[in-house]
């Protein structure tokens, strides 16, 4: 499908975004905003200090709602007044590290969020296209070769994982039960890590790359040798955008999306972590320090061929081209140069319009 015409679908459309202060959900109400859209968020305050949302040029352009995914009477007020005819669910307790400190507001969070959010959808009979975003994590982890289907088993290990597996059950569970008359087509998509400019999350490997940088200091490393299926930011939110599309106007194209990079851009963060500092220069380095943390996957990647034979979607970049974008994002803050500008071309660049 044409990135392009994907963009321009989304002119004068309605589009409900939970999560919208987030990393990923201040680059999407970006794209969102450029296209046209008349976007309304929802979520919590900006969950980082700096925080993207803040500085992604956004105020006046889309209506902030600010608000708990677990608050249905709050939630459904805001659905009913955005009249919205899509929603993109990212709200999300996203640290696998959090979801061991606090798993019932994980839980709460991840499960009961996709509930709420859902039965807006449900009761509000606006909403044509629905779309709940979790992660390559729902899938049951033995640590194999290959990259996982669809059809795999969802049983993530840790709360953060399994309580993403529960809301693709709960959002099954909504389509069978009460969308299957095709007034409001339902799909998830489950997406590797991402990696792009102005994410400031603690516990993530590029985030903390970054910092130690910028504070001119090694990069510690926990786990070198986990492989992972990493992608820039932009790369998702497309998809998330072509599916969205696709099931408003054929319900058909409803379903179940693995969204990773190909084989070769599946590595180890020891490699990640090379490139980065290749990238950044200064003589930066890193340094291998487990900190003896809790259980995470060390193999893990993605079997992408549904969505690209439905859609013929090809990844846009390489893992070192995404690690190259996230430095030129980092390099402009530091700088205090316009990030929103840098944000601006990316996206051209991804939607080519």
């Amino acid at each position: 499908m044409n990135l392009k015409e994907v963009f321009e679908f989304y002119r004068g459309k309605k589009v409900f975004v939970t999560g919208h202060t987030g990393f990923k959900g201040a680059w999407l109400c970006r794209i969102l905003a450029n296209a046209g859209a008349q976007v309304t968020g929802y979520s919590l305050t900006p969950p980082t200090d700096p925080a993207l949302f803040l500085m992604a040029g956004l105020e006046g352009r889309i209506h902030s709602e600010i608000g708990d995914i677990r608050d249905l009477p709050h939630l459904r007020s805001a659905v009913e007044a955005s009249g919205a005819e899509i929603i993109l669910h990212l709200a999300a307790q996203p640290i696998v590290r959090d979801s061991y400190k606090d798993p019932v507001y994980t839980y709460e969070t991840n499960v009961m969020g996709t509930v709420n959010i859902l039965e807006c959808a449900r009761i509000c009979p606006f909403v044509k296209s629905f779309l709940n975003v979790t992660t390559d994590k729902v899938y049951e982890n033995m640590e194999w070769e290959y990259g996982y289907r669809e059809t795999d088993r969802l049983d993530g290990y840790d709360p953060y994982s399994n309580s993403k597996s529960c809301s693709e059950l709960v959002t099954h569970s909504y389509k069978k039960a009460f969308f299957s008359d095709g007034r409001c087509a339902v799909s998830a998509c489950r997406a590797g890590n991402v990696i792009g400019g102005g994410d400031f999350a603690n516990d993530r490997i590029v985030p903390d790359s970054v910092r130690a940088a910028m504070e001119g200091r090694p990069i510690v490393v926990r786990n070198p040798h986990s492989t992972r299926p990493y992608q820039h930011v932009l790369e998702p939110l497309g998809v998330y955008l072509m599916v969205a599309k696709a099931q408003y106007e054929d319900r058909s194209f409803s379903g179940y999306y693995n969204v990773g990079p190909d084989d070769k851009d599946c590595v180890t963060t020891g490699c990640l972590v090379d490139m980065f500092c290749e990238s950044w220069g200064k003589g930066l380095t890193w340094i291998n320090q487990s900190d003896g943390g809790p259980h995470e996957a060390n193999f893990l990647k993605l079997d992408c061929s549904k969505l690209k034979s439905t859609f013929g979607w090809r990844p846009r970049w390489c893992v070192r081209e995404a690690i190259d974008m996230t430095v030129e994002w980092c390099r402009a803050y530091e700088a205090k140069e316009d990030v929103t500008a840098v944000m601006d071309r990316q996206i051209s660049e991804m939607f080519r319009y």
